[in-house]
C-alpha cells in the first residue's frame, strides 16, 4: 500500500522542484529487487537504512492482529481498486510516515506517522507544508 501513498506523493514533484524542495524516500531493507520495483512508483531520491535510524529509537509495527482492523481491510481494498499492489517480500510490519522538514531551525513542518497499514498522508498537506519553506534558503543550501 506504501506504493500508492508514493505514486501521490511523486504527483507533487513539479509543484517540489519549483519550490526547490526534494522528494527523498527512506525504506528498511532492500531485498531481491524491492527498491527498484518501487522505483516506478516513486520519482524521488530512495535511501535504504539499513541500521534503520530513522525509525526513531523504537519502531512502530502493527502485528498479525492489523488483519482484523476494518481500516486496514479497507485501504487494501482501496489501494487494489486503484491499481496497486503490495509485495510479500521481507518484514512488513514496521508502520511508515511522511515528514516535510524545513531547514535549519524550520524543523519539522508535517509530520504524519501511519495509524495503521495504508493510512496515507493528504498530499495537500504536504504541499501546504512545504510552501513553508523560504525558497531562499533553499536555493543557498544547493550551491
Amino acid at each position: 500500500m506504501c506504493r500508492e501513498e508514493a505514486a501521490e506523493l511523486s504527483s507533487l514533484k513539479p509543484q517540489l522542484d519549483e519550490l526547490g524542495v526534494p522528494l527523498f524516500a527512506v525504506v528498511k531493507e532492500d531485498i531481491g529487487t524491492e527498491v527498484q520495483n518501487f522505483r516506478p512508483y516513486f520519482k524521488g531520491e530512495i535511501f535504504v537504512d539499513e541500521k534503520r535510524r530513522f525509525y526513531g529509537p523504537r519502531e512502530r509495527k502493527m502485528g498479525l492482529i492489523a488483519f482484523l482492523r476494518l481500516g486496514v481491510w479497507a485501504n487494501g481494498l482501496r489501494a487494489f481498486k486503484n491499481g496497486f499492489m503490495g509485495n510479500v517480500f521481507g518484514e512488513g510490519f514496521v508502520l511508515g510516515g511522511v515528514f516535510v522538514i524545513g531547514p535549519g531551525e524550520q524543523g519539522i513542518l508535517l509530520e504524519h506517522r501511519e495509524i495503521e497499514f495504508g493510512d496515507k498522508v493528504n498530499i495537500l498537506d504536504v504541499l501546504r507544508a512545504a510552501r513553508r519553506i523560504p525558497q531562499e534558503l533553499m536555493l543557498l543550501e544547493k550551491k
